[in-house]
C-alpha cells in the first residue's frame, strides 16, 4: 500500500510542488507590480500628467487608467479597481 507519507517522497511529487510553488510566486509578484502601478495612477493624477501621459509612462492602456481612476473616486468601493487590477495582471503575463 502506498501511503502519502510514500507519495510526498516521490520526485514526482516533489517536482510538482516545487512547480507549484514557484507559479504562485511568479503570480504574487505580477499582482504586487500590477498593484503598485494602479496606486500611482491618482498620484500621477495629481502632479498634472494627463491619463494618456499616465498610461504611456506606466505601460497602461489608457482605459485601465481610467478605470483606475473612476475605481479611486468611488470612496472605499473597490470594485473597479479590483476590475482593474486583474485586468492588468492577465496583460502582463
Amino acid at each position: 500500500m502506498f501511503s502519502l507519507s510514500d507519495l510526498k517522497q516521490t520526485r514526482v511529487y516533489q517536482e510538482a510542488k516545487a512547480e507549484g510553488k514557484a507559479e504562485g510566486k511568479a503570480e504574487g509578484k505580477a499582482e504586487g507590480k500590477a498593484e503598485g502601478k494602479l496606486e500611482a495612477v491618482p498620484v500621477l493624477l495629481a502632479l498634472g500628467l494627463s491619463v494618456e501621459q499616465i498610461a504611456e509612462e506606466l505601460d497602461l492602456e489608457v482605459q485601465l487608467v481610467q478605470q483606475t481612476l473612476a475605481g479611486t473616486r468611488l470612496d472605499g468601493l473597490d470594485g473597479n479597481k479590483s476590475q482593474a487590477r486583474s485586468s492588468l495582471v492577465k496583460i502582463e503575463k
